[in-house]
């Protein structure tokens, strides 16, 4: 026998991170030693936190934090298994009628993660010789639902489509054999971008060749919509979206999420999901804290106005300094910067400045797309935002990003 190459070689071959750590310039895994909400501390020094999708600031929020912490001392810890057998509590059921309610379902599903709510619904839909339909810049968790569904099946038919383009979506469909299923996935808001999915445009389509659509919308519930119900409710109408997908880290201020649509549809997905049939439920704590959020965001919907201001305040003010901000119109402003090297030393120079954004490169944006992710909270006060944009404006001029 011949010698076997050492599977662990690919792994003492990366280096380019410890390198980048070396040099001083990594910017993952920062430790946060103390969370304020609008304010981190990290490495012992306070700092603006632009970079979090706590998008109405209730991750912090004492009312949150106090539900969460009465669920543990009701129910404890963890539920210590899977909601298919003994961990579904009443807690999960009520949730789940309030945002089948909120959303204008007729039932929903709460997942542990949002990561896994699209792994699972989606593989659960997507059958063998069915056609799915994304956009190409859709979260990489509706492309592993996907995969997995392909794994599972051997054969799912993949069609992507240029970004929010309809024309290039109605070329795609029309190449697809009528009268086989296909499924239409897209995010309502895009993580990176900032705007928001041309649904009614999409829905029309959609209806012409017989397709279903399921929007996920993490970054749009508690975002868009005059009372934050997000995509649909910005355009007006909820019948846009069959399946509304969302998750609990963002707007909800804790871990989990859900899917809600027909009842019999999901009935189906609570029975053929793998990474909800075969994954620990979603602890007392998190079911309680977001449970607690969804009661104040339909409470206080001057939280999501005050967001809405923000978001306005930030695009204008970095579009009138000369950066690129592509098409955003939310509270995700991204910064787009197209240079990698300039990208970190654009993220080095804020965090050295007590800013802390995201620096994003390939694969998470395509080659020659990088930019810096910045995000608002509902909670930041206009001297962080005029700080962020007067530290934003000298950097970026100092690096030769804007005139």
């Amino acid at each position: 026998m011949g010698t076997r190459e050492d599977l662990f070689s690919k792994c003492y071959a990366f280096t380019a991170a410890e390198e980048a750590r070396k040099e001083g310039w990594y910017p993952y895994f920062r430790p946060i030693e103390a969370n304020r909400g609008n304010k981190v501390i990290i490495e012992g020094r306070e700092m603006i936190m632009a970079g979090s999708n706590n998008y109405l600031g209730l991750a912090f929020d004492e009312r949150v934090r106090e539900a969460a912490i009465k669920a543990v001392e009701k129910y404890g810890t963890s539920c210590s298994g899977s909601r298919f057998m003994n961990g579904t509590l009443a807690l999960h059921e009520e949730l789940e009628w309030r945002l089948a309610r909120f959303v204008g379902k007729e039932a929903a599903l709460t997942f542990t993660t949002g990561y896994q709510t699209n792994l699972g619904s989606i593989s659960a839909l997507i059958g063998r010789s069915d056609h799915v339909v994304t956009d190409k810049f859709d979260h990489a968790s509706i492309m592993d639902g996907i995969f997995l569904s392909t794994g599972l099946n051997k054969h799912v038919n993949l069609h992507r489509f240029k970004h929010n383009d309809i024309d290039d979506l109605q070329k795609v469909l029309e190449k697809i054999p009528p009268g086989e299923p296909i499924l239409i996935v897209l995010d309502g808001v895009f993580s990176m971008e900032g705007d928001i999915a041309r649904l009614p445009e999409i829905r029309k389509i959609a209806d012409q060749f017989g397709a279903r659509i399921y929007l996920d919308e993490a970054h749009a519930i508690g975002v868009i919509g005059p009372t934050g119900r997000g995509t649909v409710e910005h355009y007006g109408n909820v019948a846009q979206a069959d399946l509304i997908m969302c998750t609990f880290s963002k707007s909800f201020g804790s871990i989990g999420g859900f899917v809600a649509g027909d009842a019999a549809v999901i009935d189906y997905i609570r029975h053929f999901a793998r990474p909800l049939i075969f994954s620990a439920s979603m602890p007392p704590a998190n079911i309680a804290a977001a449970a607690k959020a969804l009661e104040i965001i339909e409470a206080e919907p001057e939280r999501i106005q005050r967001l809405q201001a923000i978001a306005q305040k930030m695009l204008r003010g970095f579009k009138e300094l000369g950066f690129d901000i592509g098409t955003a119109e939310t509270p995700i402003v991204p910064l787009h910067i197209k240079d990698n090297q300039k990208t970190f030393l654009f993220w080095k120079a804020l965090y050295e400045a007590g800013i802390y954004v995201n620096p994003v490169i390939a694969p998470a944006v395509p080659p020659n797309g990088a930019l810096i992710r910045t995000s608002y909270m509902a909670i930041h006060t206009d001297e962080e935002l005029d700080t962020i944009l007067e530290v934003s404006g000298q950097v970026g001029k100092r690096l030769g990003i804007i005139p």
